[in-house]
């Protein structure tokens, strides 16, 4: 028996940084790691990567075929799914009881995945169960009446992020005054489905308040294990993916979703993601995500390795659970951060001084860049000065 198949390893579902962080956890625990994306990724060239094979879209049944397939000709049966994309989690979810006659999925079921992919479901759960959530409306028409207690600015987004992202070309669009909005909910209800939208009050932004992400690991609703990150730079500024970020705990996020977890009686990792609003110091429900984020690594580099918790958990192996971990950690993605702090700089949205200074700071792992295993860095930056080549 080839190396490749001494034990069960782990299909890493798309290998951007989150995959490639997937990919080095297990791979260094000697796991066998396979590396499927639909376009080429950066976890590809790991070299924990055994295999990487190039995969449909994850939101077309044809990728669930895809799996099965590849179970097959790989003669992988009972390896580990490990998704970090929301179209691939909800596939996996909707075929999940075909998956797991080849598989070990941690995915929840379909109905949990709707509560959690529909934002308006989540936030009307949240609220059923005491968690402050931002003043919201859904409208079905465009002249819709506002809400009176819907205030401006606010922002509107889809219900399912993914989807809204795709069509609107934005996570979210923010408009100051009702005329702005009605524009935009008409630009809407062009090219998406306007019910499929909801708009929100725009938490004021005091400088200080940035996205919280509390994530976790679960079983059945109880949380085993725990970890908390700030999402300190980001791209674009507001509603953004983080390029710079600090480990941190705030107790009034650990117990608002240890309520909401239990709600949802949830099984697997996920994270849940809180904007405090300093006109009421309440911490508001933004979103969940059911499987690992963008800044997944440094999770792990504090002592919460979620992917090994997940490999443990499905192969019936012992799972030690961190009841504590690193605080005050930093993140970096070299390379994003670079490019959009400056183009903060330039826009007066960051002060140079406070870039210069969050860079030195020493204790920090890097997103990219980690001892003999060099290449997948190399790879990120080839092609994002290809990328900004040919914009």
């Amino acid at each position: 028996m080839s190396q490749y198949h001494q034990k069960n390893g782990a299909i890493i579902i798309e290998g951007h940084v989150q995959g490639l962080s997937n990919t080095r956890s297990l791979g260094e625990k000697g796991i066998p790691v396979i590396v499927i994306d639909k376009v080429n990724c950066i976890a590809r060239y790991s070299k924990y990567c055994a295999k990487y094979f190039l995969c449909p879209d994850f939101i077309k049944d044809e990728f669930a075929d895809f799996l099965i397939d590849l179970a097959i000709k790989e003669n992988i049966r009972g390896w580990m799914l490990l998704p970090s994309n929301d179209h691939a989690v909800y596939t996996i979810s909707k075929h999940k009881k075909e998956l797991e006659e080849y598989y070990k999925v941690i995915t929840p079921s379909l109905g949990i995945i709707e509560y959690i992919y529909d934002k308006v479901k989540l936030i009307n759960l949240a609220a059923q169960h005491f968690i402050p959530i931002p003043t919201t409306q859904s409208f079905k028409k465009i002249d819709e009446k506002i809400s009176g207690e819907l205030q401006f600015p606010v922002i509107t987004k889809g219900r399912n992020g993914l989807s809204f992202y795709k069509k609107i070309k934005a996570k979210a669009l923010m408009a100051n005054n009702e005329t702005e909005l009605r524009k935009q909910l008409n630009y809407i209800s062009k090219k998406y489905f306007l019910e499929d939208s909801f708009t929100q009050e725009l938490i004021p932004d005091n400088g200080n308040n940035k996205t919280i992400s509390f994530t976790a690991f679960c079983i059945e609703g109880e949380i085993m294990a725990h970890w908390t990150g700030v999402k300190i730079r980001e791209h674009p500024i507001q509603f953004g993916t983080a390029t710079f970020a600090k480990s941190t705990y705030v107790e009034k996020c650990h117990n608002q979703s240890a309520r909401l977890l239990e709600a949802l009686n949830y099984t697997g990792v996920c994270e849940i993601e809180y904007l405090k609003d300093p006109r009421t110091d309440e911490y508001k429900l933004i979103e969940m995500n059911p499987r690992t984020w963008l800044w997944v690594g440094l999770a792990k580099y504090c002592g919460v390795d979620y992917a090994i918790m997940t490999y443990n958990y499905l192969n019936n192996i012992n799972n030690d659970y961190p009841s504590n971990y690193l605080k005050d950690v930093y993140w970096i993605n070299p390379i994003t951060d670079t490019i959009y702090a400056f183009m903060g700089i330039l826009k007066k949205q960051l002060k140079l001084r406070n870039y210069i200074n969050s860079v030195l700071y020493e204790k920090k792992y890097n997103a990219l860049i980690a001892n003999k295993d060099f290449k997948p860095f190399v790879f990120y930056l080839f092609s994002i000065f290809s990328f900004l080549k040919n914009r």
